[in-house]
């Protein structure tokens, strides 16, 4: 184990909405380091969304952001032999990171013509409480609330 944490290298905002929220999802969505493709398709995706919903494209897509944030989560701790799920908080900055990881993979799991369709359809989904990536943040929770019993086990 290393002595010393790695510096985090900040990340510069997007063109656009001068966001790094934006810049660090796009990070996630990017393909064989294809950042360009990758904003044109984030892009795209909030077009298509502003269009489905009558809203502003970048509201929603923070609102579904938000929607599909987990608070807790289980993480594996063996005590006396046995492996036990715990419930856990989860950190501000994982927490982003597993919101987002969640919406890039659902939305290439579902069914649509281009990766922009997909995304805008997840994004949609996501702002009304619906699809997988809301799915799976209903389960983590529900996981959690599960194995409250073995809460006392936490480091």
């Amino acid at each position: 184990m290393r002595k010393t944490q790695p510096k985090k290298i900040p990340l510069a905002p997007d063109p656009k909405f001068n966001d790094k929220l934006v810049t660090r999802f796009v990070n996630n969505l990017m393909w064989e380091g294809k950042k360009s493709g990758a904003y044109n398709i984030f892009y795209d995706s909030l077009e298509k969304v502003a269009k489905i919903t009558g809203e502003d494209g970048y509201e929603v897509w923070k609102k579904a952001l938000t929607n599909i944030t987990p608070g807790v989560e289980v993480r594996s701790r063996r005590v006396g032999g046995a492996t036990f799920q715990i419930p856990s908080e989860v950190r501000p900055d994982r927490k982003i990171s597993l919101s987002i990881k969640w919406m890039v993979r659902y939305s290439r799991e579902r069914n649509g013509r281009s990766m922009a369709d997909k995304l805008a359809n997840e994004i949609v989904a996501a702002s009304k409480g619906e699809g997988a990536a809301f799915k799976k943040k209903e389960d983590t929770h529900r996981m959690a609330e599960a194995n409250k019993a073995f809460a006392h086990f936490r480091i």
